[in-house]
């Protein structure tokens, strides 16, 4: 249905009477310009101070123009942002400070300088099954890259509930992936860095944080995570990960990584591969793993802290943005003690990821 502005012609269009009070300041300006010209006997006089007050009416004009058209790109730039943090805010939407005793904090860089969203996603949220928790990474970077990584991450957000299994959740994401690319192939789209839809693919890592502490994972093809004790940061596991979901599809059985447990006061670092990849001028990658030991022996080691610490270090070293994508993902087990297992947990990790 449309909707007419109040005032408005009824039959007139929003977006054409918009439009034509756009022109209105251009109009009147050339208006002023055509009258100086035809009814002002200096515009006819060839003095010399006639030609200069000629020339300053012209360039006034002109200024008034050039002003005008300035102020109304700058409100449709000011217009776009908006929509780019308002897509943002759902695609990748801020984490709640804390998540079933986790304290939580998280950060994306653009590698796109046009684009406040690109081709990395996070997400965490408390379920029945435990706090689950994903990040990954989408071939390529900038806006060619969110619908992919939007496609992946609104099935997680449904799967981390429904499915009581964490490999449950990554075969539902799998699917999504399928869907997403048949439907980029059909309408004959290209990847983010214009390669064929068919070779593009996303690394994701899944985590699962038990009541007690215990992590589950399951990794297709993405960084591990480090674990921050107050001494140092270390892997949280070394196994050999699955393959990215669309390149080939994931084996049959999906058995979790038991990662052991993370106790109160130890942090996890989840990150995209742009943070140890990013170099500067030299060509000297970042040294993410020694940062990282450094923010682990500041304490108190809250979250936001080690945000900081990174983002310093990482902004330091490339000399600006980064040339790729960059997602962290903090989250710091504040639990007072861990509560007993409940059975239907044990019974789950022992028998249903098998």
């Amino acid at each position: 249905m449309i909707r007419f502005k109040p005032g408005a012609p009824r039959g007139v269009p929003p977006r054409f009477l918009s439009r034509l009070s756009s022109l209105a300041v251009p109009t009147a300006w050339s208006a002023v310009a055509v009258a100086y010209r035809l009814a002002c006997p200096l515009a006819r006089d060839d003095a010399l101070g006639a030609r200069l007050v000629s020339s300053a009416v012209l360039c006034t004009v002109g200024t008034g123009i050039v002003l005008h058209v300035r102020r109304r790109m700058l409100r449709e730039v000011r217009h776009a942002r908006r929509i780019a943090e308002a897509a943002q805010s759902v695609l990748l939407r801020p984490p709640p400070p804390r998540v079933e005793g986790l304290a939580v904090a998280a950060l994306h860089l653009s590698a796109d300088p046009g684009a406040r969203i690109g081709g990395d996603l996070y997400e965490v949220t408390a379920t029945e099954h435990g706090v689950r928790a994903v990040i990954g990474d989408v071939r390529g970077h900038g806006l060619g890259a969110v619908r992919t990584g939007a496609a992946v991450l609104g099935s997680f957000r449904e799967a981390a509930h429904d499915e009581k299994t964490l490999a449950g959740v990554l075969r539902r994401l799998e699917r999504a992936m399928d869907r997403h690319l048949r439907e980029r192939a059909d309408g004959d789209h290209l990847a983010p860095d214009g390669a064929p839809a068919a070779e593009e693919f996303v690394t994701v890592l899944l985590l699962e944080i038990d009541p007690d502490g215990e992590v589950h994972a399951l990794n297709c093809g993405h960084p591990w995570p480090y674990r921050l004790t107050g001494t140092g940061a270390e892997p949280l596991a070394r196994a050999d990960p699955l393959p990215p979901l669309g390149l080939f599809p994931l084996p049959g059985d999906l058995p979790t990584a038991a990662c052991g447990r993370l106790l109160p006061g130890d942090i996890l670092v989840l990150h995209t591969d742009g943070a140890e990849e990013a170099r500067d001028a030299d060509g000297r990658f970042f040294p993410f793993r020694d940062v990282l030991t450094e923010a682990a022996r500041d304490r108190p080691g809250t979250p936001q802290a080690v945000l900081r610490t990174v983002l310093t270090a990482l902004l330091d070293h490339s000399a600006g943005p980064p040339k790729d994508d960059v997602a962290l993902l903090i989250l710091r087990n504040e639990r007072c003690s861990p509560p007993t297992r409940p059975t239907r947990g044990a019974s789950r990790s022992a028998t249903a990821d098998r």
